[in-house]
């Protein structure tokens, strides 16, 4: 596991997408917490960055938000019902809203972050009520529930999951052991597989990942029996790795990168790191380590370059790791403000972490110098115990509590672009590359290069210096 691999699946897809500006999901473009924006600020005033607005009335919940197009998306639980909402994303005005089923649950209140692709939003309440919207005017296309439509089982905490979109199908968790994964038409709702795994049990709290690994393209995620991967083509069973279940709740999203998936679970349990491999036209599982200083309950764990970045369980102790061997460079054993919980984004440098007490944090990303909170500020009454991930979209922070949404302005405006060259030297990180040439743009995740001789060079992302990368990174924001 190369330092040029793990970093660039950390930045090669959202290179591909509109600059990486859009948030149209749970976790982000690739849903890694990871944002390939940049300008930011490194650190904040005493009092927090630029609050641009407030707003939002969107009721009880725990959903993140999807920000797309000008419009954010949510959910929220009002007078006896859970809603879908769209809001103008200058100032926070509600557009649209649609009834997506009943309230409250266990822990009363939503969970699902809405899911946009295209003029569609699809969006899961806490009693299995999935609905596909058009996001324009919130105009019904189909629906369907998880537990009367597919005899599904959602654990006692309802269901959870953000709904994942690939290409055609949108694939979600059911549980139980009749269609304990589903996989559905987008566009009609008409099923296209669905499977039993064995040892599934219920669908528990994570979220559903794409994953190449092995050479055979996946869907990998975590049940109550452990994480599981099915064949992206029509469902089949490929591999269960068990250490994680029967665990009291599963909630975290797996982390798939190359030919590795890292998955982990709180409640004392743990985290893995997976190595995929292709063996008789199946796909095996291998364990390359298993550390219990890598536990997360709810939090998040985000991978920036060859580390690993997560709050130890819901302990408010954010914690660095090697990916490659679970070693921990350094954990947060004081210093900083924050307590409880710790939800993690990543953007320019920085981990944006969001402490259960209501503080929210910006904490250097840096492997070296141990736990180091840059600034931090108290976020308004009414955001208190929230669990709802931070979200940086366009420059922008967005912090989701109970019926309220506040946005800050987190750009620099002192941090120019990078100018473009006329022509660079670009490099490998072992020297064997080495081309004079000038930079053209992206194509399906390729850098194009021009040397001057009317030819094109596509360039794999993967094989460029970290130099380069970030010069990259920095010319595309």
């Amino acid at each position: 596991m190369t330092k040029i691999i793990s970093f660039a699946v950390c930045f090669l897809l959202p290179l591909a997408v509109a600059q990486g500006t859009d948030w149209p999901q749970w976790r982000g473009p690739d849903r890694s917490g990871v944002s390939s924006e940049t300008g930011l600020l490194q650190s904040w005033p005493s009092g927090g960055p630029k609050l641009l607005w407030e707003g939002g009335a969107v009721g009880e919940g725990f959903s993140s938000l999807a920000v797309t197009g000008g419009m954010i998306f949510t959910m929220g639980d009002k007078s006896g019902k859970s809603y879908l909402y769209c809001l103008d994303g200058k100032g926070g005005a509600t557009r649209w809203s649609v009834v997506v089923g009943k309230s409250g649950g266990n822990y009363s209140g939503t969970r699902c972050t809405p899911t946009v692709d295209g003029k569609s939003v699809y969006a899961l309440g806490q009693f299995g009520d999935l609905v596909c919207v058009e996001t324009t005017t919130g105009r019904e296309r189909w629906r369907k529930n998880l537990a009367g439509d597919f005899g599904g089982k959602s654990g006692g905490w309802n269901y959870s999951e953000s709904v994942l979109v690939d290409g055609e199908t949108l694939v979600c968790s059911p549980g139980g052991d009749r269609a304990t994964a589903l996989a559905l038409n987008k566009r009609t709702g008409s099923t296209v597989w669905k499977t039993v795994l064995p040892g599934g049990g219920e669908s528990h709290y994570s979220s559903w990942v794409v994953s190449n690994g092995g050479g055979v393209k996946q869907y990998v995620r975590l049940f109550a029996g452990g994480t599981f991967g099915v064949a992206a083509s029509n469902g089949k069973f490929l591999w269960k790795y068990d250490k994680l279940g029967s665990n009291t709740a599963n909630i975290p999203t797996p982390i798939s990168f190359a030919d590795f998936v890292f998955t982990a679970a709180g409640y004392g349990k743990g985290g893995a790191l997976l190595k995929l491999s292709g063996k008789a036209g199946g796909i095996v599982a291998e364990e390359v380590y298993f550390s219990r200083e890598l536990k997360n309950k709810h939090g998040g764990i985000v991978k920036v370059g060859d580390y690993l970045y997560g709050d130890f369980d819901d302990r408010g102790r954010p914690w660095c790791a090697e990916a490659a061997t679970g070693r921990v460079i350094w954990r947060r054993d004081g210093g900083g403000q924050g307590n409880g919980s710790a939800c993690l984004t990543y953007a320019d440098g920085r981990l944006y972490v969001r402490y259960q007490d209501g503080i929210m944090g910006l904490v250097d990303a840096s492997p070296e110098g141990g736990f180091r909170q840059v600034s931090s500020f108290k976020i308004p009454d009414g955001m208190k115990q929230s669990w709802a991930h931070p979200v940086i979209s366009d420059g922008l922070l967005y912090l989701r509590g109970k019926d309220k949404i506040l946005c800050y302005d987190v750009r620099d405006q002192g941090r120019a672009k990078a100018p473009v060259s006329a022509t660079r030297l670009w490099t490998d990180d072992t020297g064997n590359f080495r081309v004079e040439a000038m930079f053209k743009g992206v194509k399906q995740g390729k850098i194009l290069l021009d040397k001057g001789d009317g030819a094109i060079m596509e360039v794999p992302f993967d094989r460029l210096s970290e130099g380069d990368r970030n010069y990259l990174r920095a010319l595309l924001r």
